[in-house]
């Protein structure tokens, strides 16, 4: 799926960028490929006067790697477009983000934009959000297993299991002993859900009023259009400027 990931990030970069503008970048390993075109594109000199804002750590690296100007929101408070990926994309474009660890920079960043293209690959296409990908919620250290309880005892989210992340922040398969720690000191519990959430907009709502919650990785109602990516390359677009969501 590589190839289908770098031509949706290419192609998210081709069809939105322009030069002046202010661009989100996402994180995680479709995002990658959209941070490595702007760099060619600027490098090339296709691209000029772009200013970038990352969303984790990890993406800020690669963009100062790769000679990308970088700002933050405190500078630039709107956006002209973000490019980021997602672990669930439902036939409304309503998503699952978070697997990498940084779902509260990038939903800061991403509210934002006058545009949010989302890029997947095809394996991310589901009929409804839960049993695909597990949910995530950023969560304060601060009795953290207390917080977690709270969450999973929602009638919103009922018969999830929560897990704790641990190891790796951007890896939501528990890989060590430690909680996961995310760019912001936070940890992160991870839903794990048999069937399909029943209202994905109630749990949102249910889950951001818990204390000790900081946010969680439904996205909803921000996605401008989606550009999804198949492994013999080809890409299909669906949102605004494309098609209606042709799976579920």
């Amino acid at each position: 799926m590589e190839e289908a990931k770098k031509a949706a990030g290419y192609k998210a970069v081709d069809d939105h960028v322009r030069s002046g503008m202010v661009v989100g970048l996402g994180t995680g390993s479709t995002a990658y490929y959209a941070v490595e075109r702007v760099g060619q594109k600027l490098k090339s000199g296709e691209l000029k006067d772009l200013v970038c804002i990352p969303t984790s750590e990890k993406t800020k690296k690669q963009a100062l790697d790769l000679g990308i100007p970088l700002c933050t929101l405190n500078e630039k408070s709107k956006l002209d477009v973000a490019i980021d990926g997602a672990d669930a994309v439902d036939p409304k474009l309503c998503l699952i983000k978070g697997g990498g660890g940084a779902l509260l920079r990038e939903k800061m960043v991403e509210v934002v934009s006058d545009k949010f293209v989302v890029i997947v690959d095809s394996s991310k296409l589901c009929k409804g959000l839960g049993p695909s990908f597990p949910l995530p919620v950023e969560i304060t250290p601060f009795c953290h297993l207390h917080t977690m309880n709270v969450v999973a005892s929602l009638a919103e989210v009922e018969g999830c299991k929560p897990v704790l992340r641990t190891g790796d922040c951007s890896n939501n398969k528990p890989d060590g002993e430690e909680p996961a720690v995310t760019d912001n000191g936070n940890y992160i519990v991870d839903l794990h859900f048999s069937k399909e959430i029943a209202d994905a907009t109630k749990a949102a709502q249910a889950i951001k009023k818990i204390v000790g919650v900081v946010d969680h990785g439904i996205f909803e109602g921000m996605a401008y259009q989606c550009i999804v990516a198949f492994p013999d390359g080809s890409c299909r677009v669906a949102g605004k400027g494309g098609e209606e969501p042709w799976w579920g």
